[in-house]
């Protein structure tokens, strides 16, 4: 998503970097630069201003001029002042008080909140919650038929609710339903609109009168840009939310939502969608988004997915293999399907250090059809074949191939790049297990 936004900053950047000193007007001119690209960005003008008069007094002072590092610690002010527009720290969900803690969310129509319920349904049940999800919007039958099936997929109960029934009451009579089922907390999935409107408000405030939510969480498009910063001023204003979840990050946006929000309704983001799969929601973290901003990277989160993820039993049995050059097909497809569950290959990319300073990172994303293509072959071999594959001859070539819908090409590219891999282990085990490095968590 802040992609352009990341390049426009890293070349102002570079120009500082390779001045030994710095003047006002160096730093003048940089923060011109940056401006015009958070304004591309589509940030709000006035946290714009607000955000460059802030760069500009720590900039112009003994901070910068009389640094040793002028250019690095122009960056370091750049980063800091970004961290601190959106929240400085991360902003956990408030769930303390009575069981079950009600999460409320609020929104307008195509905004994702009823994926959005789900995965944060999944994300907390991760984290050893017991959730119970309930559709209240009466006006769209399709989503309480979609919540129930997401839930159904995540083994998250989902309340019956009547189309019948006042939104209100649905909220109240399944505050106790989840209290007979165990439940710890429940997530209200309320209705929306195209727009703004008296009606929708007022059912809102209903609901938040008769359960009195710990918290009130307005599910934004982040695509939307302004758009989503006026919406959330709208509803802050009227509910007195408690946070922002910002949907559709992976996007092609520009991300000025991300960025104006919290300056905008002080109300800080507590979580970022980035995918469509239920597992793709992400804690907020400010000084991690910063950080992805400027082209950093994030590798706390990269590391934070992994160690969900991996199994960690199956990466020692992996390490001991690998150690003794034993690596087969039928373990190359049990990290395929690992890595996959991180993410896609690009947002994988983004996270790593300095992949966002790349220009060529568009012509460097991996194509995920060759990762498909990959698995379809392997999956096309017998259990013998996976585990032996030097007895892959002719005519097993061309009955893998039509099993997998690919050519004997493909076939003879992926054995011969997996032999020299091989290979490489082989190398690597012979001068003894430290010179192995440790590719899993």
């Amino acid at each position: 998503m802040f992609e352009n936004l990341t390049e426009k900053l890293n070349i102002t950047f570079k120009r500082l970097t390779g001045r030994g000193k710095l003047t006002e007007s160096n730093i003048q001119d940089a923060l011109r630069q940056v401006r015009l690209a958070l304004l591309e960005a589509d940030v709000n003008y006035k946290v714009v201003k607000g955000l460059i008069e802030d760069i500009r007094t720590r900039a112009i002072g003994q901070e910068v001029l009389g640094s040793l590092t002028p250019g690095q610690q122009f960056i370091k002010i750049v980063n800091e002042e970004l961290i601190r527009l959106m929240g400085g720290e991360r902003a956990p969900l408030n769930l303390t008080g009575r069981t079950p803690h009600c999460l409320m969310l609020v929104g307008l129509q195509g905004s994702g909140k009823t994926t959005t319920a789900a995965k944060l349904a999944n994300h907390l049940k991760k984290k050893g919650r017991h959730p119970y999800l309930v559709p209240a919007d009466v006006y769209r039958p399709a989503a309480i038929d979609q919540l129930k099936k997401l839930g159904a997929e995540i083994s998250v109960p989902v309340y019956d609710t009547s189309p019948t029934a006042k939104p209100e009451d649905i909220c109240v009579e399944a505050r106790m339903a989840a209290g007979r089922e165990g439940a710890d907390l429940l997530i209200i999935d309320t209705a929306g609109r195209l727009h703004i409107d008296e009606a929708l408000m007022g059912e809102l405030v209903r609901i938040k009168e008769k359960i009195l939510p710990q918290e009130i969480l307005l599910v934004a498009d982040a695509m939307t840009g302004q758009d989503a910063v006026n919406v959330a001023r709208r509803f802050n204003e009227v509910l007195d939310i408690s946070g922002v979840i910002l949907t559709k990050m992976e996007g092609d946006a520009r991300g000025g939502a991300a960025l104006s929000i919290r300056a905008v309704t002080l109300k800080p983001i507590k979580f970022i969608g980035v995918g469509e799969k239920i597992d793709a929601l992400e804690a907020f973290f400010p000084d991690r988004m910063a950080s992805r901003i400027l082209g950093m990277g994030d590798v706390l989160t990269l590391i934070e997915k992994a160690q969900e993820e991996f199994d960690q039993k199956e990466a020692l049995k992996l390490e001991k293999k690998l150690k003794k050059a034993e690596f087969d097909f039928e373990d190359f497809l049990g990290q395929l399907k690992q890595i996959k569950k991180l993410g896609s290959l690009e947002q994988i990319l983004s996270m790593l250090p300095g992949m966002g300073q790349l220009k060529k990172l568009k012509q460097l994303k991996p194509d995920e059809k060759e990762l498909v293509k990959v698995e379809a072959i392997i999956n096309s071999m017998t259990r013998e074949e996976r585990r032996n594959y030097k007895i892959i001859n002719g005519s097993r070539r061309k009955r893998i191939a039509r099993g997998s819908g690919t050519s004997v090409q493909d076939v003879n590219r992926l054995i011969k790049n997996f032999a020299q891999m091989k290979k490489m282990m082989e190398r690597f085990s012979k001068k003894g297990p430290r010179s192995i490095p440790s590719f899993f968590p």
